[in-house]
């Protein structure tokens, strides 16, 4: 029987849990050695893997055996944040209110706390966001040239990415790939992840020599991995 793609199931938290309606994705995959859940924070949903011949009932029961935490890391997620005039989104960390201005020219850009936007309304989610891996790249660029001059190591191309299970990635041909998103976080976070990736550049592995880079470069690393494990998740909900 086919599974279905999306779904919502009602779900009992506890013996004494009140019945919770939660949204759930089916999904196949040969890779697949068992059925496993994890939390699509952008979507915010539930998404079960299964082998690709295991039938839907076992995805079922392990989400009733994990119902508590499926439901408590659901209602953890932030409220989805929309493109759109008003909004509040952060830049470095700061919150900046988006202003929509039909009138002004230039796609996006700052002045001072504010976001403007300018052009027709259709096109104000596409630009903003457009004005935000710009800035996301731009800065992006400029820490890892730095770090890399420190460590004495070459960067082949910085590339930009909208990944869920990681902030960066770095290439054994000298590509370093980041999550736009970063942006969005303080500056001293997005330092820590550039860092992170450029530090492989020396060294492709996550050896205690590795992570005597990432220190060098990067002192404050333990407090940037805290705040990307507390707030990562709302970063995914934006957009």
């Amino acid at each position: 029987m086919a599974l279905p793609e999306s779904e919502t199931i009602v779900l009992r938290p506890g013996v004494f849990g009140a019945p919770v309606g939660c949204p759930v994705r089916w999904c196949r995959s040969a890779r697949a050695r068992r059925v496993s859940l994890r939390i699509d924070a952008r979507a915010g949903e539930v998404v079960v893997t299964l082998p690709m011949r295991t039938a839907r009932r076992a995805g079922m029961a392990l989400l009733t055996t994990h119902a508590a935490w499926v439901m408590q890391r659901l209602s953890a997620l932030s409220p989805a944040v929309e493109l759109s005039s008003g909004a509040e989104v952060l830049l470095g960390g700061r919150p900046h209110v988006v202003r929509h201005d039909p009138t002004a020219r230039g796609g996006a850009f700052l002045e001072g706390e504010t976001i403007v936007v300018t052009g027709q309304p259709e096109f104000h989610a596409r630009r903003l966001k457009d004005f935000l891996r710009a800035e996301a790249k731009r800065r992006i660029t400029v820490l890892a040239e730095g770090h890399a001059a420190t460590l004495g190591v070459k960067i082949r191309a910085v590339r930009l990415k909208d990944t869920q299970s990681r902030w960066g990635s770095c290439a054994p041909d000298g590509t370093l790939a980041f999550s736009w998103r970063l942006v969005m976080s303080p500056d001293w976070v997005l330092d820590y992840v550039v860092a992170h990736e450029v530090a492989h550049l020396r060294e492709l592995n996550h050896s205690p020599r590795f992570w005597a880079h990432v220190e060098a470069l990067t002192p404050h690393r333990g407090a940037a991995q805290d705040w990307l494990r507390d707030h990562g998740p709302a970063l995914l909900r934006v957009g």
